[in-house]
């Protein structure tokens, strides 16, 4: 008999055989298993806690799916209004940073241009990826056209030329 259990559904059957079969023909007397000496109703308990654990595993896991399936339905529902909220506060108390940390906000950076030779670079990089990547825009897409392979031409057979065909020589007689 192998000892190898591979699923949970596997290990619930056998849990469920050896506590029917315990129970229908139960051993006489007192079974020594790994050293530990067990009575049948022993057994019976203990293989019964491990179903009893396995059971409770389901509905653990059920409940938390069930719980995370409403977080993700609620969170749909609520970070909209989370993100026109802040987005009001914000807008309303632009320059407040102590007002906006009253809210657990931080205030927006201000954006700095870019220096003329970071721009420079920027658009120099910009145009080495097009060109690595062959990017077009619309316009040099409109200008690319497609040509359809012509079919190769089977190649032809060489003439037949019509000669005569060899004739043997007859076999001179001796």
């Amino acid at each position: 008999m192998s000892t190898n259990i591979d699923t949970k559904a596997t290990l619930e059957q056998r849990i469920r055989g050896l506590i029917a079969g315990t129970q229908k023909h139960p051993p006489t007397g007192s079974l020594t298993v790994d050293g530990v000496t067990y009575t049948a109703t022993a057994l019976v308990q203990l293989f019964q806690s491990l179903a009893d654990a396995l059971a409770a595993v389901d509905a653990a896991k059920a409940s938390w799916q069930n719980a995370l399936t409403q977080r993700r339905t609620l969170q749909t529902q609520v970070l909209p209004v989370i993100r026109g909220y802040s987005s009001l506060l914000l807008a309303a108390n632009g320059n407040a940073p102590a007002t906006l940390a009253d809210y657990g906000l931080t205030p927006r950076k201000a954006k700095t241009p870019l220096s003329t030779e970071a721009q420079a670079e920027a658009n120099a990089k910009i145009e080495a990826t097009r060109k690595a990547r062959n990017t077009m825009g619309k316009q040099q897409k409109k200008l690319v056209k497609g040509t359809v392979p012509t079919a190769p031409t089977p190649p032809q057979a060489p003439p037949a030329t019509t000669s005569p065909p060899p004739t043997t020589a007859p076999k001179p007689s001796t």
